[in-house]
């Protein structure tokens, strides 16, 4: 998981928020902790009575509804997946999204050392710390990276259906890699091309010792004369050929 930089800490304890901030994912994941922040920097466009702090998809979607078009009124910027990430709770969008905040307001660069893995709003980095029997299956995968909250936000069933499929196709991509990286465990055999030998192409000069002088001179080439191409091949003096005699029967005319 992606851990917040400690000037960020620093900058949300000094503004003295109404809760504390325990848990990353789930107290921003309402929008009510983000209205506050912004709260303190433009006071007189957020007020704090029209935003409630709940955990219900409804109250949170109402929250973001209001920040969102704050965010285009004042050209803040601030990305779209990332809100969505941090309304469904997945992983790293929450801290991101702070980081984010973070630099609009106070117009500072985060420094911090760069993530050590690909930010995919995944648990695929949590999965590679467990063993290989721990790891999740395809359907626990799609459970664990698809919020039982997205269908209900949006309920197109080809855009779910398109979410699942992606996250099926990364973990089989995943269970590719971990065959590659331990082939003892899964007992993998060699293919027929991995068993073959290869040996290295010999010498070309060497190829044409006591061969014929015009072999040696055609460069390995044999001539062969030229053949007629309506003859499969055979010269004509091959060829032979049988008289085939057809009896007709005879034609009464009325």
């Amino acid at each position: 998981m992606t851990s917040l930089p400690r000037d960020v800490w620093k900058w949300i304890q000094s503004l003295d928020l109404q809760f504390p901030v325990r848990n990353i994912r789930r107290d921003f994941s309402n929008g009510f902790l983000v209205a506050e922040i912004f709260s303190w920097y433009y006071p007189q466009e957020i007020q704090m009575h029209s935003y409630a702090n709940g955990t219900s998809l409804q109250t949170k979607l109402g929250n973001w509804s209001q920040l969102e078009r704050f965010f285009k009124k004042n050209q803040l910027n601030i990305p779209k997946d990332l809100i969505d990430g941090t309304i469904h709770s997945k992983h790293d969008a929450a801290e991101l999204l702070i980081q984010v905040i973070y630099n609009r307001l106070t117009n500072r660069i985060v420094k911090s050392l760069p993530p050590d893995h690909e930010i995919d709003f995944t648990d695929w980095h949590y999965q590679k710390q467990l063993p290989l029997h721990a790891r999740s299956t395809a359907s626990q995968a799609v459970k664990n990276n698809i919020r039982i909250t997205e269908p209900m936000t949006y309920p197109n069933i080809i855009l779910n259906q398109q979410k699942a499929q992606s996250i099926i196709n990364q973990h089989i991509e995943h269970r590719y890699e971990e065959r590659y990286e331990e082939p003892q465990r899964f007992d993998k055999q060699p293919t027929l091309g991995e068993r073959c030998v290869r040996n290295p192409p010999s010498n070309t000069g060497n190829m044409y010792q006591g061969a014929s002088p015009s072999l040696k001179h055609s460069g390995g080439k044999s001539r062969s004369p030229k053949m007629d191409p309506d003859s499969d091949g055979m010269s004509s003096s091959q060829m032979s050929y049988t008289e085939v005699t057809v009896k007709q029967s005879p034609i009464y005319v009325q």
